[in-house]
């Protein structure tokens, strides 16, 4: 559904487990008129432990290099998200790039 609604825009590029850096990001999204670009890694946080989670996917984002793609495509300015689901509860991490 959270890709559905992210394919809505049509002017968008949604990439989901796509090759990026060194491994397979969880989704991509390009939006070529503004040269932005977005990394979503999503994590489960075990038994509600969301900082942990949190942390590990924004470490995946560095360390798998998934920005990687996004400036080989021209995306100037790029968002990385990490959220972490425990539940019926997500929690998101941010950091702008």
């Amino acid at each position: 559904m959270f890709l559905g609604l992210l394919r809505a825009e049509g002017s968008w590029a949604v990439k989901s487990n796509a090759e990026s850096g060194a491994g397979y990001s969880d989704i991509l999204l390009i939006i070529p008129p503004e040269k932005t670009g977005c990394v979503i890694e999503v994590k489960y946080a075990e038994n509600g432990a969301f900082d942990k989670a949190l942390r590990e996917a924004m470490e995946q984002i560095e360390t798998h290099e998934y920005t990687g793609l996004l400036r080989q495509k021209g995306m100037e300015t790029i968002h990385k998200y990490g959220l972490a689901c425990y539940r019926k509860t997500c929690r998101v991490a941010y950091e702008k790039e």
